[in-house]
C-alpha cells in the first residue's frame, strides 16, 4: 500500500499519514490535560509533560494494545495528592516506581485476564461517568483567575469570544469528516482556530495562560528518600492504590479499543508495559500515569490503528518541551476545549440510553451507580469496584433463587431429587429446604445432571443433609456429578466422608 510501512509486526501494514496526523493531534490534546493535572497536584508543569512523554513512548513500543494512548492521567495522580502535600515530590517518585513494580507483577503473573470479570453495565457506567468528567473539565476553562487569586466565570466579551471559538471548533470537528476523512478533523479545527486567533489578533486564553512548557531532557534521578522500612510503610498503600487505579483504567481502555477495532489486545503485556513506564517515570522525574481514554478516542477517530501514532505523539511532546514551547503556548484553549467536548460526546455511550427500557433493572442500577461514583468522587477504580461488587451480589441473588428440584419415586421405592441450578453459598438454604428426611424412604438419590456443586458451602450443606438422613438410618446417594464436582468432593474428604462408586455415583456418609 502506498504511504504504508510495517512496524514491529511485518505481517501488518500501517498508514503513515494517518499515524502521523493522529499522533500530532493526540499531542495537542494531551499537553493541556497533563499540565492541568500536574498543577492540580501541586507539581511542576514539566512533571506532567515528562509523564506524558515517557508513559506514551514506553507503552506505545511495549504495550499490548496498538492504538491505545497513555500519559500523565489524572486518575492516578489524584490518589497521590495527599502524599505529595505531606511528604513532598521525592516520595511521589518513589511511589510511582513501586506502583510500576506492582503493575509489572500483575502482567508477569498473568492476572490481567481478570478484567473480563467487569460486566457491560459497569463499562457503560464507567464511560458515561468519564464523559461527564471530561466535559465538565472543559467547562472549567470558562473561568479566569484574577490578580488577587480570586477565581470567577468569564463575562462579557471574553465569554462571547471563548464560547464562539469553542462552538466553531465543535462545528469543524462535526462537519469536516463529511467533506473528507483524509485529515483528522480535530487537528484541522486546532489549526483553523489558531490561524483565526493569530490572524485577527483575537484576545483569548491560550496554553501559555496555564503554564510555561519549555524545558530540557528529563534527567535520571534516584528518589531522595530514606531507604528504610518506615519509608516503605509510607509509600506502600499509595503505590498499591495507584497501581490498581492505573491498571483498571488501562485495561478498561484496552477492552474499549478491542470493541472499537474488532481486534484483541494483550492485557498482561499491557500491564507489564504500564509498570515499566511508571518505573521509568519515577527515575526520570515524571508524575506517572496510565491509559487515557479521551486521547485514545482522539487517536482512533483520527484513523490510527498501530503503535506509530503513540510514538509520534510522545516525540512531539518532547520536541515541544525542548524547542516548540513558544509556538504551542499560543494555541487557543478554546480549540482544545472544543475538541475535548466532542471527545466527551463520543465517549458517552448513547446506546445505553436507547436500550434502557430493555435492560434488567439491576443492570440499570449498576450502570447509574458506577457513573455517579465516577462523577462525584472522580475515582474510576472505586467506581468500577463498586459496580463489580453490586453485579456479583445481584448475580448471586438471582442464581440463589433459580435452584429447584423435581421429585419422584421409582419402581424400587427409591426417591429421586433431580436438581436444577447451581448449588453454592447463596442457594444452600433453598436447596436444603427441598428435602424431607423424616418422610423420605430409606434410599434417596440426588441427581446433579443439571446442576453443579460450586463451593465449600455446597459441600457443607450436603454433609449436613447426609447426617440428617443418617439419623433416621437412611442413605443418601449423589449421582451424575461433573468431573470438577467429583474432584471438589474428593478434596473435601478431610471434612466429610465421601464414598466414590464406579457408576460413578457418590455417597456422602456421616463421619463415624
Amino acid at each position: 500500500m502506498k504511504n504504508s510501512i510495517a512496524l514491529f509486526d511485518f505481517s501488518k501494514k500501517i498508514n503513515c499519514k494517518n499515524e502521523l496526523l493522529a499522533g500530532l493531534t493526540v499531542a495537542m490534546t494531551m499537553i493541556p490535560e497533563s499540565l492541568s493535572f500536574a498543577i492540580l497536584a501541586g507539581l511542576s508543569p514539566l512533571t506532567g509533560l515528562y509523564a506524558a512523554f515517557m508513559m506514551g513512548l514506553v507503552t506505545a513500543v511495549f504495550g499490548g494494545r496498538p492504538g491505545m494512548v497513555s500519559g500523565g492521567a489524572g486518575a492516578t495522580v489524584v490518589v497521590l495528592i495527599a502524599l505529595i502535600k505531606t511528604h513532598g515530590v521525592e516520595y511521589l517518585f518513589a511511589t510511582v516506581i513501586l506502583a510500576g513494580i506492582f503493575q509489572m507483577m500483575v502482567g508477569i503473573f498473568k492476572w490481567g485476564k481478570f478484567v473480563r470479570l467487569i460486566p457491560q453495565p459497569v463499562m457503560y457506567g464507567f464511560l458515561n461517568g468519564l464523559a461527564v468528567i471530561i466535559f465538565m473539565a472543559q467547562v472549567e476553562q470558562f473561568k479566569f483567575t484574577g490578580a488577587n487569586g480570586t477565581v470567577g466565570w468569564l463575562q462579557g466579551t471574553p465569554l462571547y469570544i471563548m464560547a464562539g471559538l469553542v462552538a466553531l471548533t465543535i462545528a469543524i470537528v462535526y462537519f469536516f469528516p463529511k467533506i473528507t476523512k483524509a485529515v483528522p478533523a480535530s487537528l484541522v479545527a486546532i489549526i483553523i482556530i489558531f490561524a483565526a486567533v493569530a490572524g485577527f489578533s483575537i484576545p483569548t486564553k491560550t496554553v501559555a495562560d496555564i503554564a510555561s512548557i519549555s524545558g530540557s531532557l528529563p534527567d535520571f534521578h534516584i528518589p531522595g528518600i530514606p531507604f528504610s522500612l518506615e519509608s516503605l510503610q509510607i509509600i506502600f498503600p499509595y503505590a498499591l492504590i495507584m497501581a490498581g487505579v492505573g491498571l483498571i483504567e488501562s485495561l478498561l481502555t484496552l477492552s474499549m479499543v478491542d470493541e472499537i477495532t474488532n481486534s484483541k489486545g494483550n492485557a498482561n503485556k499491557e500491564s507489564v508495559a504500564q509498570g515499566l513506564a511508571n518505573i521509568t517515570n519515577g527515575f526520570f522525574g515524571g508524575m506517572g500515569g496510565c491509559a487515557m481514554v479521551a486521547q485514545t478516542l482522539v487517536n482512533l477517530n483520527a484513523g490510527s490503528r498501530a503503535r506509530l501514532s503513540g510514538i509520534i505523539a510522545s516525540i512531539t511532546i518532547l520536541i515541544i518541551i525542548l524547542v516548540g514551547a513558544p509556538f504551542i503556548e499560543k494555541i487557543p484553549m478554546a480549540a482544545l476545549v472544543g475538541v475535548m467536548m466532542m471527545v466527551a460526546v463520543s465517549t458517552f455511550q448513547w446506546v445505553s440510553i436507547s436500550i434502557i427500557n430493555k435492560m434488567p433493572k439491576s443492570d440499570i442500577f449498576v450502570g447509574m451507580t458506577v457513573a455517579l461514583v465516577t462523577v462525584v468522587l472522580h475515582n474510576l477504580a472505586l467506581a468500577v469496584l463498586v459496580g463489580v461488587v453490586i453485579s456479583a451480589l445481584v448475580f448471586a441473588w438471582d442464581n440463589a433463587k433459580r435452584i429447584r428440584a423435581r421429585k419422584y419415586i421409582d419402581d424400587k421405592g427409591v426417591k429421586h431429587y433431580e436438581i436444577f441450578g447451581p448449588l453454592f453459598f447463596g442457594s444452600v438454604t433453598a436447596f436444603t429446604d427441598k428435602f424431607d428426611p423424616v418422610h423420605d424412604p430409606e434410599q434417596v438419590v440426588i441427581d446433579f445432571r443439571e446442576s453443579r456443586i460450586v463451593d465449600m458451602s455446597a459441600i457443607d450443606a450436603l454433609d449436613k443433609l447426609s447426617k440428617r438422613y443418617a439419623q433416621y438410618s437412611k442413605e443418601l446417594h449423589l449421582k451424575h456429578l461433573s468431573e470438577d464436582c467429583r474432584k471438589m468432593l474428593k478434596n473435601a474428604e478431610a471434612v466429610i466422608d465421601v464414598n466414590i462408586q464406579e457408576d460413578p455415583t457418590y455417597k456422602v456418609m456421616p463421619e463415624k
